[in-house]
């Protein structure tokens, strides 16, 4: 039977990051990436607060829940073939063919920030494309990182022949539940504090395999246990109301500082709300939203090639009406939010229906 709960909370997520990505591409608070901000406080910055510490986390928890669902019903090798084609493939043909124009509005916003071109203009056309098409990689970190976990899946499923470990977990209770948070904290410092200009660090900060792999087997062993998701049912609005009381307290007290940094999310009452709000979703949709109907299943069928192709949008509007127009703040992010939210679903729609470009770019 269908976990129509995990697929709505699922693509609600996906809207969330788009939306994000809205506010995150005008943020004034020293994340990386975007075009800079307005100057001020920039108060609407409090998006990436509260979403930030833990929607790619969920994510991650929830891909491991679909893997584990996925290995019960098709081989290994029918497995990882699958996810070869739905998540490796769009993360590098896929820059070739559509996430080249992320790069192109990426390049041009750098420019822009240091005064001066990046490129020489001796530069062949051919050599700028690809530098382009790799400096689009933008969020499709998040399926480059989930084909490796997809990996490790496979070894860890040679080396547990028998299934022992997710058999084990099947018995694990609320309070358990609660203190395998320490594992993100332990995670956590997996991340690079100070990481070198020169190195790759900045990358691996950005990517976090080893931190975000325990979300993603933590939703394989554990989350993927029907016992589990009752529990969380259970108790959902107890733990959907720590989480957001954890959430306010954690933004008023550090609203300015960088939010993506490894000391900020290296803080207890980072780890606390990331926890709670990740338990509390799954627990809140486990329990009101295991239903569908129309909308929800176009979503669930859509939120993917909505992730895929959603930043072009964003690099390309994002850039154009901050640069090239002199509208108010206000009426720039309002028409940027509809913008990624309208034109995504419509590149989407048209993409699917390319053959090769929907190979390259959607995996399909």
């Amino acid at each position: 039977m269908r976990k129509h709960w995990l697929d709505n909370l699922r693509w609600v997520i996906v809207l969330l990051v788009l939306f994000y990505h809205v506010i995150y591409f005008y943020n004034n608070k020293g994340v990386f990436g975007g075009i800079g901000g307005f100057g001020g406080n920039q108060y609407q910055d409090i998006v990436m607060y509260v979403l930030y510490p833990w929607f790619m986390m969920l994510m991650f928890l929830i891909a491991g829940i679909s893997s584990r669902y996925s290995l019960e019903k098709i081989s290994s090798k029918q497995f990882l073939a699958s996810r070869t084609r739905k998540l490796l493939v769009p993360a590098t043909l896929g820059l070739l063919v559509l996430q080249w124009i992320t790069g192109y509005f990426n390049t041009i916003a750098a420019e822009q920030a240091m005064g001066g071109p990046l490129f020489s203009e001796e530069m062949p056309v051919l050599i700028k494309y690809f530098i382009y098409s790799i400096s689009g990689i933008g969020p499709l970190w998040f399926i480059q990182d989930l084909w490796l976990f997809s990996i490790i899946l496979i070894l860890i499923g040679k080396i547990d022949k028998k299934d022992r470990l997710w058999q084990m977990c099947e018995k694990i209770k609320f309070i358990p539940i609660i203190l395998l948070g320490l594992l993100l904290y332990a995670g956590s410092f997996t991340l690079i504090q100070n990481p070198r200009a020169e190195s790759f660090d900045g990358l691996l900060n950005l990517y976090k395999p080893l931190n975000y792999l325990i979300p993603f087997l933590m939703g394989y062993f554990v989350f993927s246990h029907d016992k589990v998701q009752e529990i969380l049912g259970k108790y959902a609005l107890y733990l959907i109301s720590i989480a957001l009381i954890a959430g306010t307290i954690l933004t008023i007290r550090t609203f300015g500082q960088d939010n993506t940094s490894p000391q900020y999310l290296q803080s207890p009452m980072n780890i606390a709300y990331t926890w709670f709000m990740m338990l509390g979703l799954l627990g809140v949709f486990q329990r009101y939203f295991n239903h569908t109907n129309c909308f929800a299943t176009y979503m669930t069928k859509s939120s993917y090639g909505l992730y895929i192709v959603h930043y072009v949008v964003i690099a390309s509007f994002g850039y154009m009406l901050k640069i090239h127009t002199t509208l108010p703040v206000f009426a720039i992010y309002a028409i940027l939010t509809i913008a990624v939210f309208v034109l995504s679903l419509l590149l989407n729609e048209i993409l699917r229906r390319i053959p090769i470009v929907r190979w390259c770019v959607l995996g399909r």
